[in-house]
């Protein structure tokens, strides 16, 4: 049997807008996926639904659609995506009147049933399996749209209906989901957010989107269409299996599938396999995704010049404090200024306010304002890089679970026949976290210079929490990286991680540790105030630290 070829177009809801058209354009492909979901996104999406009850839906896909529907009909290329978010029927209709217009026949099937009754959440969605797609594509879709289902379901749905896969084949099913989570976010696995861009033929430009060659027994090659940008290496990939993963057991819908048994072997150019994934039976319960409205939020940033920092800020912050009170006031002084700087931008530093509070006028006005009246009546040199403004609502991100014989997941196929979706017959309960203790670290000569000289990072966020995973370049890197890189050493090197439950999480196959930051996010990105609210940048961080490295250690390409 044939490998079936699945690419991507759309890794979030404001991906390449004309990824789309390149992919139908550029190669063959089977199947084209679109990944529009994210934690943030569904509270958009949320609101949305609010101001409109027939919203709910990824917009922009509509446009994408438009001028690529007739392609990828004529060429034969079934399209699945999770654009649908909270109102997957919606969007199926919107689809029909989209090609009723176009003058084309297509047939629409839609995966229906994550979102959840909770009266105290704007929304509640379980994360669906891949079952429902396979259904919809078992009957002839052109098109299947779903609401929350995991990230990976997008690629599995395809390869179960095309190799006929039932929930007992847990290896095959498992080495999918390995290929679905690799090929989700776009062009990061080709390249993009690569902590080695600039090795990159064409220094990281445009990475084109990304296509997994399925085979039966679930091993994938991962490629892209030839003439794109970007590379498919043995550390692109990596890098992007290391994206918001936890431990080695990496739980889904279908399948608990096992990262520590992946391998990665460059088959060629733009060309890396994927193979070994072992996979055991999936838990009995769904993870949920609930988002509530937190409150509101506005910011004020002062500019600090000069001398006397520290006492600047401490003089902005009790004059704010006196003004609108304290609670939920937050105040971060980023040090940006150089001493006997030449230019004003050179001498300053930021000081970010920060304001939560569930009563939208205090604030609003009532803070912005405070803020900008100390202009003339605070320290030597204040300004602000903002005027006064209105205050926005936020949202808060929680994660539940739900037995899965409590979700009602459904297929609705092209000819509107309903089928439901048995959950799986076999699970099995979910292991506790057990930390392994790393290597004793032996003691060499070392020279100072950046951890990023000698190891790749990839950092992104989960609700509250953030994972950072850290690759070794080679195999005496790795040697060294495993006992060296503890918890104890990462608390020194990201002060910020001392006071959280971290866990840590060693993939001998990938030469890489992964870290898991309990509640770093504090509430979630839509509430964060961090700089970095989503942890993106948390890995660039961890590289450019000076350190000791071995001496007898040196950069180059992996061997």
């Amino acid at each position: 049997m044939t490998a079936l070829r699945v690419g991507n177009a759309s890794g979030f809801y404001g991906d390449r807008l004309s990824a789309w058209r390149e992919m139908l354009d550029g190669g063959e492909l089977d199947v084209l996926t679109g990944d529009y979901l994210a934690e943030l996104t569904m509270l958009i999406l949320g609101r949305d639904r609010m101001r409109d009850p027939s919203l709910g839906y990824a917009k922009t896909f509509l446009r994408q659609l438009e001028g690529t529907l007739g392609t990828a009909l004529d060429r034969g290329v079934r399209v699945v995506t999770n654009a649908g978010g909270l109102n997957p029927a919606g969007l199926a209709a919107a689809i029909g009147a989209l090609a009723d217009r176009l003058g084309l026949t297509v047939r629409i099937g839609y995966v229906e049933g994550d979102a959840l009754a909770r009266p105290d959440a704007l929304t509640a969605n379980a994360y669906l399996g891949a079952f429902g797609i396979a259904a919809c594509l078992d009957e002839g879709a052109d098109v299947v749209v779903t609401g929350r289902v995991s990230d990976a379901s997008l690629a599995v749905g395809p390869a179960i209906s095309r190799f006929g896969w039932t929930r007992d084949d847990l290896d095959a099913l498992a080495g999918a989901t390995v290929a679905g989570h690799l090929i989700e976010c776009g062009a990061q696995v080709t390249g993009g957010n690569f902590s080695f861009f600039t090795e990159l033929p064409d220094g990281g430009h445009r990475p084109g989107f990304p296509i997994a060659e399925l085979h039966p027994d679930g091993s994938a090659v991962l490629t892209k269409h030839p003439g794109t940008g970007g590379a498919v290496t043995v550390e692109t990939v990596t890098a992007q299996l290391l994206y918001e993963v936890g431990g080695p057991a990496y739980l889904g819908p279908d399948v608990v599938t096992r990262l520590d048994t992946v391998e990665l072997t460059q088959e060629g150019p733009d060309r890396v396999r994927v193979s070994g994934v072992r996979g055991t039976p999936p838990p009995d319960t769904l993870k949920v995704g609930v988002n509530n409205l937190g409150g509101f939020r506005n910011s004020m940033t002062f500019v600090l010049c000069g001398l006397d920092i520290p006492a600047k800020a401490a003089l902005v912050r009790g004059q704010l404090e006196e003004a609108v009170g304290k609670e939920g006031l937050e105040f971060t002084l980023a040090r940006t200024d150089h001493p006997d700087a030449a230019d004003t931008e050179a001498a300053s530093a930021l000081l970010h306010v920060h304001l939560r509070d569930g009563d939208k006028a205090r604030a609003g006005r009532a803070f912005s304002a405070a803020a900008v009246e100390l202009a003339l009546a605070s320290y030597p040199g204040c300004t602000l890089t903002t005027l006064p403004g209105d205050a926005t609502p936020y949202g808060v991100f929680t994660a539940d679970a739900v037995p899965q014989d409590a979700v009602a997941h459904v297929a609705v196929l092209p000819d509107g026949i309903r089928v439901p979706i048995a959950p799986p017959a076999r699970t099995a309960a979910r292991t506790a976290y057990e930390p392994v203790a790393a290597p004793e670290f032996e003691a060499r000569p070392t020279r100072r210079a950046p951890l990023g000289e000698l190891v790749g990072a990839r950092s992104g966020d989960k609700g509250g929490d953030a994972n950072l995973g850290v690759w070794a370049r080679t195999d005496a890197t790795w040697a060294w990286l495993r006992g060296w890189l503890t918890v104890a050493r990462l608390a020194e090197l990201l002060p910020e991680t001392g006071s959280l439950a971290v866990e840590r999480h060693e993939l001998p196959n990938l030469r890489a540790v992964n870290f898991v930051l309990r509640g770093l996010l504090g509430q979630g990105v839509a509430a964060s105030t961090r700089f970095d609210p989503q942890a993106k940048a948390l890995g660039e961080l961890l590289r450019s630290r000076i350190v000791d490295l071995p001496a007898d250690l040196t950069p180059g390409v992996p061997s």
